[in-house]
């Protein structure tokens, strides 16, 4: 597996940005230029990736594709084509987006967000993104998520199963789904479930870490990996069941000095049970 996280660092060139993503000893990397770049400067930073053994591992296309408002869904299938489009010229590993939300925040819970026909709307509009852009080089993959599909193994294999399009795959965030305090305390057993389940699709993942608090009723908050309480050799003893170049990727911290302890904690870990990030 290849470790990547956000860059701090200005770079004003495709050859800056590697030595920036090489000097943070990291092998994965987010997106380095957005939709708007020219064909030119993102073939640069394509060939710039190869070159440096950089894999560049996802293009984010953060928006609501099933909001109820029928302009911000308009929008926001027209965004996901376009990162789509700018995954298969970087050769991507994926584009990643959640599902969507029917609910006033786009990335929020909702009652609306577990009906036949919301699936049935997921399954049309990911159709839409892929059919539009029929990617070759990159895959469109939904985050998993608390609080709207996929947030289980199973619900993302019946989407895939559903969507029935190549270029459809997953992208995995076992914290974001552990969403209840038997996933919590059995989260070895959930992670597990998760790589035997989704393996072969997987195409990318975000690692964090989790805690569990003593407010009544039940509160569970992501933290950095190291601040929890999840068993982080056995994790990357799951995560690297996957195929060799997967990227895990830190995300959600605010500052460099807090990336940089976080990869200094997994990689101290992976070394424990022997693996090369």
């Amino acid at each position: 597996m290849r470790l990547g996280a956000p860059l701090f660092a200005r770079w004003n060139s495709p050859e800056e940005w590697a030595d920036t993503v090489t000097t943070a000893r990291y092998r994965a990397a987010y997106a380095p230029v957005d939709e708007h770049a020219d064909a030119q400067t993102i073939a640069a930073y394509r060939q710039i990736a190869s070159a440096h053994d950089i894999i560049i591992a996802e293009v984010g296309a953060w928006s609501n594709p099933l909001s109820v408002d029928a302009t911000t869904r308009a929008q926001a299938i027209t965004f996901c084509q376009a990162r789509l489009a700018l995954a298969d010229e970087l050769g991507a590993r994926c584009c990643v987006n959640i599902a969507g939300s029917r609910g006033s925040e786009w990335d929020g819970p909702d009652a609306a967000n577990y009906t036949e026909d919301t699936f049935a709307l997921i399954v049309d509009t990911v159709r839409e993104i892929i059919d539009a852009v029929n990617p070759t080089n990159t895959y469109y993959t939904l985050e998993t998520m608390p609080w709207m599909y996929p947030d289980s193994p199973e619900s993302y294999l019946s989407l895939i199963k559903a969507i029935d399009r190549p270029q459809f795959a997953a992208h995995l965030d076992p914290i974001n789904m552990i969403n209840s305090v038997e996933r919590f305390y059995r989260h070895r057993l959930f992670i597990s479930h998760c790589i035997d389940v989704l393996g072969p699709y997987i195409r990318a993942c975000h690692i964090k870490d989790m805690v569990i608090e003593r407010p009544f009723v039940v509160s569970l908050r992501e933290t950095a990996p190291g601040r929890g309480s999840l068993d982080y050799a056995y994790v990357l003893r799951q995560l690297q069941r996957l195929e060799s170049d997967t990227p895990v990727l830190l995300e959600h911290l605010s500052e460099a000095a807090e990336y940089d302890a976080a990869a200094t904690y997994v990689r101290a870990k992976a070394a424990e049970v022997g693996i090369e990030l």
